[in-house]
């Protein structure tokens, strides 16, 4: 029920936080409307670094204390994180054709790093799918999703490190936190923007948790159910070889 409520409760502030981005903010000087795609592109960028913070922390605690629940929850943070970071990739097409003129360009360092930490995480969802065994699929997973958590931080900073065609950190870079680059208008709506979205992650990585535990505990029970049938099936072919003797 408090998960239910939760989500209507993300639904209205996403909603909320949509209408005053899209109606009740002033439109950017320079770039007209197209800016207005930042406060859902920017906010799904930040949502899909937390979710692939999710998968990497778990992971390391799978690593240390063996518990599958964990396995679940760093599987929940890659799923939810690989939508936001498709979201946020498509927001940024459109948002860039206006602005640059092009929807893609790979000489861009952010936009080349994003799309390499999408392809290592779609990468990590399908090396779950190589076994059935919990505990081994569970540690690769675990290590895949480390060594492929270096790439956020690359992808967060890589408009400092290199030019390319991505303005710099609006609130992201430590020096702007109190004097950000952006009206304030503009930053309070992408503050409301993020802060609508990280309901709907969490509503998303509770509800996808679950689901995941659900799965496990039915794979349990299939697993269980052949080792039963073998043994029931050995049993029998023991018994008819007996009398033979």
């Amino acid at each position: 029920m408090k998960t239910r409520v939760l989500g209507f409760v993300a639904l209205i502030a996403v909603i909320g936080a949509s209408i005053n981005g899209l109606f009740v903010v002033p439109a950017d000087l320079n770039q007209g409307d197209a800016q207005r795609i930042m406060y859902v592109h920017v906010a799904s960028a930040w949502i899909a670094y937390a979710s692939f913070g999710v998968t990497a922390l778990a992971g390391l605690g799978y690593l240390i204390w063996r518990d599958l629940r964990l396995d679940a929850l760093a599987l929940a943070g890659a799923e939810v994180g690989v939508i936001f970071t498709a979201f946020a990739i498509w927001g940024g097409m459109m948002w860039g054709r206006p602005v640059w003129g092009v929807y893609w360009q790979w000489e861009d360092p952010r936009l080349t790093t994003t799309a390499l930490l999408l392809a290592l995480y779609v990468g990590y969802l399908l090396l779950r799918r190589m076994t059935d065994d919990p505990a081994r699929r569970a540690a690769r997973a675990a290590v895949v999703g480390l060594i492929a958590a270096v790439d956020i931080p690359v992808v967060h900073f890589s408009v400092i490190w290199w030019r390319g065609l991505h303005q710099g950190p609006t609130i992201g870079d430590p020096s702007k936190l109190l004097n950000p680059s952006a009206p304030l208008l503009f930053v309070m709506a992408l503050l409301g923007m993020l802060a609508a979205f990280t309901l709907a992650w969490v509503y998303l990585l509770i509800r996808r948790y679950q689901l995941a535990r659900l799965e496990w505990r039915l794979e349990e029970e299939a697993r269980l159910g052949r080792v039963r049938d073998k043994r029931q099936r050995a049993v029998v072919h023991a018994g008819v070889e007996e009398p033979a003797r």
